[in-house]
C-alpha cells in the first residue's frame, strides 16, 4: 500500500503500543487520535521524540500527520508514533530512508516488559529469604 490519495502510510510499534501513521504534504499539523498533538502528548520530551524523524530529514512543517495509536502508555505510544512516522517518510521518498536508517529510527525497539513468573511476586523479584 504505497500511496492512496497522495497519502503515505507507516505502522509503528513499541512495547505494547501500535501506531498507524498517515502523512501527506501540508502545513505541518499533527493530529493524534483526533486530538491536537500538544493535547495528546503534554510532555515536551515525548513531543521531541515524535518530531525526531521530521528534524533528521529536514521536513518540519512540510507534512500533515494523522495518527491512530492504541495500547501501552505514553512513552510506548510516542515510540510507536516515531517508528510509524519514520516508515511513512521512508515510503514517501527513498532518498530520506538513509538518514533515518543511520539514526536507527526504522528499527523496531524490541525491548518490552518481562513477564511475571509463577510463584514469584514479580518478573525478577524473589520472595524474601528467611533463615529461621
Amino acid at each position: 500500500m504505497a500511496a492512496v490519495l497522495d497519502r503515505f502510510y507507516g505502522t509503528g510499534r513499541r512495547k505494547t503500543s501500535v501506531a498507524r501513521v498517515w502523512i501527506k504534504p501540508g502545513a505541518g499539523r499533527i493530529v493524534v487520535n483526533r486530538r491536537a498533538f500538544e493535547d495528546y502528548f503534554p510532555r515536551e520530551t515525548l513531543r521531541m521524540i515524535i518530531a525526531q524523524p521530521l528534524a533528521i530529514t529536514n521536513t518540519v512543517g512540510q507534512f500533515d500527520v494523522l495518527v491512530t495509536v492504541k495500547g501501552g502508555g505514553p512513552t510506548g505510544q510516542a515510540g510507536a508514533v516515531r517508528h510509524g512516522l519514520s516508515r511513512a517518510i521512508a515510503r514517501f521518498d527513498d532518498k530520506l530512508r538513509q538518514p533515518l536508517k543511520k539514526a536507527g529510527l526504522l528499527t523496531r525497539d524490541p525491548r518490552a516488559r518481562e513477564r511475571k513468573k509463577y510463584g514469584q511476586p514479580g518478573a525478577r523479584q524473589k520472595f524474601q529469604y528467611s533463615k529461621r
